[in-house]
């Protein structure tokens, strides 16, 4: 329990078109007779202000302007809801409003707390540029190298929220207007009190409550998107209703809010309604187009990982251009929009290498030279299946030729690990920076509880039975095709959907099954990557309001009384998930990791250096400031390999060995921590399992005695009523002088801080 009791109110400081098949609106009358007396009334007689100005503008009638109105009303309602089932849900695990700001960075693990401390940066600068310069110049990250993390880390995200929350503090603070309320805490069990604040005055809050408010804004999109491509309103129920009911499956936001997923997903949700519209206008205009590359820009910004989304956004299409789903000419105007993005976003990220040498860019180029050259394509092989096929390998061979070949010529091996990883799940191939991957359970492949939760809600079964249809008349056409010759696929080519051609109508289709076939790939191999398949299936559920796919069940009223019944059914699971989701209640508290990080804080130089696990080290950059040698953001070729060096404590190797490691780096500090020798996520994954096989020739230095996990686990007291250290901070010498730090004894539910010439720990300071 812990008591609140107001203490004061805070004051923010002074620094700190294509209508025609839209189904949002209602189809033309059959009948261009009006009745007498009305046509004055309805469209003539009032002046185009207002609401009805609008509606006149965009050629909407009434009763379309009506269902228009009512669609977006819907959004709003699921934008709101899932703002607030966020919030509360982010409230009830870690009662965050009661949290002093230690307590709050804490909460931010791993990298999340890496992201923070930027934004914490730039808001604690002098001023805004400043804070700026020091993340473009910054030394504490990876000591003793300077790097600009703005081109390392996608922290587009904090640059802006930084410079509204001053904005927004200062604004406030000028008007003396407050912002927050401040509270003091009890803690209760003989733990100092502690100041919480309340409001958006109060940084990490202003950073959270802009994260949930734009994952509501995803969720208006979500509705309007599933009402888009369905043809239906209740489709966009559908979609939403399905997301809710899925939702531990669908998003993590609530419980890792400063993840990069968390700014760029609701981006890509926008970014495929435009496209969704590109496909099924008849001609795009330049502003859908510019539309999609800002979308795009949104996307790739905040997120390292958003290339190989958009890789599978980029074959899906190509693969609907190859079956004559796609006409040439819209195909390589989406190719230009995303060449035109790639190329910003590379400016944007200062020249970040992993951007022009990925297989995204190599497979723009390798499409578009494959469409331009269509006409010779034709000419060298015959028509249908087999033209299909050197297409397809054209572009797989071009892409991975191009894209090594970039690779070399710009010594770029930041995504080296990438192939590594991929290896490994299809052979027996380990090593040390795949093992960091796959041993985490979010790398693994996707665990079969995940289908059986699809399979309770109704979801993948819709799903299955969506893409059965759309695959089942894909069939036809292809076959149809074939059957005259392969002339179609040909010709449709260069036709656009003017022509009214019925499978050019089919494409949107055709690209929303084979992005899911993408995703779901994706999924299975990498469990963590379920966050895009299981929103995109809900997405392609509210497609059984469709009555283009889902006609032969009846009249429109028969149609949509069978969704109601399904989505009953899918209710009843769906309600049991979210009031699971509501009964988690919990409260942060992680008391040694805040001993650590006071005692650091009070009794190391501001300029000592730290190394340690790659979670514990974002944590001790975010709350003390001190440098670090190692971060969670292990994308980067160089940190890797620093890694690697850092966590050679935990292998076999001689204390020398370890030592002169660490010593390259210029550590002061280790903090070896328990969890990380004796943690084991499945048999090979504990990181002395991981060394032996890195480090084979050093298996036996367990017997020599300077296993450093084993000291952990030998260096506590064992008598009654004692625990042993969860941690050992080791002070290493000064090159110099030679002299050790004093030691200091830490309670023990978190370290033990141990004077270690040679890297032994001194056993009578354990507690």
């Amino acid at each position: 329990m812990v008591a609140k009791s107001r203490k004061q109110t805070g004051k923010s400081p002074a620094t700190q078109t294509d209508r025609d098949r839209s189904p949002l609106v209602s189809p033309p009358c059959k009948s261009n007779v009006r009745r007498p007396g009305r046509e004055g009334k309805a469209f003539n007689s009032q002046h185009p202000n207002g609401l009805s100005g609008i509606r006149h503008k965009l050629g909407l009638t009434p009763s379309a302007a009506l269902k228009l109105g009512t669609t977006l009303l819907l959004a709003a309602l699921a934008g709101y809801l899932h703002w607030y089932h966020l919030s509360q849900l982010f409230e009830n695990d870690r009662h965050f409003s009661h949290l002093s700001n230690l307590e709050k960075e804490m909460a931010f693990r791993t990298e999340m707390g890496l992201y923070y401390s930027y934004y914490k940066t730039i808001i604690e600068a002098p001023s805004f540029l400043n804070g700026l310069h020091m993340v473009m110049n910054d030394n504490l990250t990876e000591y003793p190298l300077v790097i600009n993390t703005l081109k390392r880390f996608n922290l587009y995200p904090e640059v802006v929220l930084a410079s509204w929350y001053r904005m927004y503090t200062g604004v406030m603070g000028y008007f003396g207007i407050p912002t927050k309320m401040c509270w003091s805490i009890n803690r209760g069990e003989g733990l100092t009190p502690v100041d919480s604040c309340e409001g958006m005055g109060d940084p990490a809050y202003f950073y959270v409550a802009c994260v949930f408010l734009l994952n509501g804004l995803m969720m208006s999109l979500f509705c309007g998107y599933g009402a888009y491509l369905s043809g239906s309103r209740l489709g966009g129920i559908v979609t939403t209703l399905c997301f809710f009911f899925n939702h531990g499956e669908s998003t993590r936001v609530m419980w890792t809010p400063p993840l990069r997923e968390s700014f760029a997903y609701p981006f890509l949700v926008l970014q495929m309604l435009l496209l969704t519209y590109i496909l099924r206008t008849r001609s795009p205009s330049r502003t859908a187009m510019v539309a999609l590359g800002i979308s795009n820009l949104c996307f790739m910004l905040p997120w390292q990982f958003a290339q190989f989304v958009l890789l599978t956004q980029v074959a899906s299409l190509f693969a609907s251009y190859i079956l004559g789903y796609l006409a040439a000419t819209k195909m390589q105007s989406i190719l230009v929009t995303h060449m035109i993005t790639l190329g910003v976003c590379f400016i944007l990220m200062f020249g970040n290498s992993m951007l022009l040498t990925s297989f995204y860019a190599s497979s723009l180029v390798s499409i578009w030279v494959i469409i331009a050259l269509r006409d010779r394509f034709a000419q060298i092989f015959k028509p249908g299946i087999v033209i299909w096929v050197m297409q397809g390998l054209a572009w797989v061979g071009s892409t991975v030729l191009l894209k090594f070949l970039l690779s070399t010529v710009l010594g770029a091996s930041d995504d080296a690990h990438i192939s590594g990883l991929i290896k490994s799940k299809f052979t027996s191939y380990n090593d040390f920076h795949t093992l960091m991957y796959t041993c985490a359970a979010e790398f693994d492949f996707m665990e079969l509880e995940t289908p059986l939760r699809y399979l309770k809600t109704l979801l993948l079964p819709i799903n299955v039975l969506v893409v059965a249809l759309i695959a089942g008349r894909t069939v036809q056409d292809i076959v149809r095709t074939l059957r005259h010759g392969g002339n179609a696929s040909v010709k449709t080519e260069d036709v656009d959907e003017a022509t009214g051609s019925e499978i050019a109508a089919k494409g949107e289709l055709v690209y929303h099954s084979l992005q899911l076939v993408a995703f779901a790939v994706l999924a299975i191999l990498i469990m963590r990557l379920k966050l895009f398949l299981t929103p995109h299936m809900c997405i392609m559920a509210s497609l059984i309001c469709s009555r283009q796919l889902f006609s032969w069940i009846g009249e429109k009223f028969k149609h949509q009384v069978t969704v109601v019944v399904i989505m009953a059914i899918m209710a009843v699971q769906g309600v049991a998930n979210l009031q699971a989701q509501w009964a988690i209640i919990g409260e942060f508290s992680n008391l040694p990791q805040e001993e650590l990080l006071d005692w650091i804080q009070d009794n190391t130089r501001p300029n000592a250096v730290f190394a340690g696990a790659m979670p514990t080290m974002a944590s001790v950059k975010l709350s003390t400031g001190r440098p670090i040698v190692n971060h969670p953001h292990y994308e980067d070729a160089g940190l890797r390999d620093r890694t690697k060096l850092v966590y050679s404590m935990y292998s076999r190797m001689s204390g020398e060995t370890v030592k002169k490691n660490l010593m390259k780096l210029g550590v002061d500090f280790f903090v070896l921590e328990d969890s990380w020798c004796t943690r084991r996520t499945r048999p090979g994954c504990s990181m002395p399992e991981i060394w032996d096989i890195e480090d084979p020739q050093d298996v036996g230095g367990r017997e020599l005695g300077v296993w450093r996990c084993g000291q952990v686990l030998s260096t506590g007291n064992h008598g009654s009523g004692s625990r042993l250290p969860a941690a050992l901070l080791y002070s290493l010498p000064s090159p110099a002088s030679g002299t050790i730090l004093e030691h200091h004894s830490f309670n023990p539910h978190f370290s033990t801080c141990l004077s270690l010439p040679q890297l032994r720990p001194h056993t009578t300071s354990a507690t």
